[in-house]
């Protein structure tokens, strides 16, 4: 019998910007908040990779401070994204005309 040993990802230390993050908040001198589905973390980043990760086409700015990550939306209703079944997920509220391009936004990527 062949025992295989999978390598477990913590995703709290080594999170996939594209893959495990809901959404992000920057913040003052550099920080950056993360959202994953059970978790929230600060990291300190330099201008350019901010830059750079705002650039992300996956990402969609609804504030100036706030993106979200258009793969992770699964449904959007009265004015509020939910990133799951909308008992228990993380949701954001949103205005009425991002929520009009957030929605066909999402449309495009299924």
């Amino acid at each position: 019998m062949m025992n295989v040993a999978l390598q477990e990802r913590n995703v709290y230390e080594n999170f996939d910007s594209e893959a495990d993050v809901l959404y992000f908040k920057i913040g003052s001198q550099g920080l950056v908040s993360f959202h994953g589905r059970n978790y929230n973390r600060k990291k300190k980043m330099t201008a350019e990779e901010i830059q750079k990760l705002t650039g992300n086409r996956n990402y969609f700015p609804i504030s100036s401070t706030c993106y979200i990550n258009i793969s992770k939306v699964k449904s959007i209703a009265d004015g509020t994204i939910y990133f799951g079944a909308k008992s228990d997920a993380k949701q954001l509220p949103v205005n009425r005309r991002k929520q009009f391009v957030i929605e066909k936004l999402v449309m495009e990527k299924a």
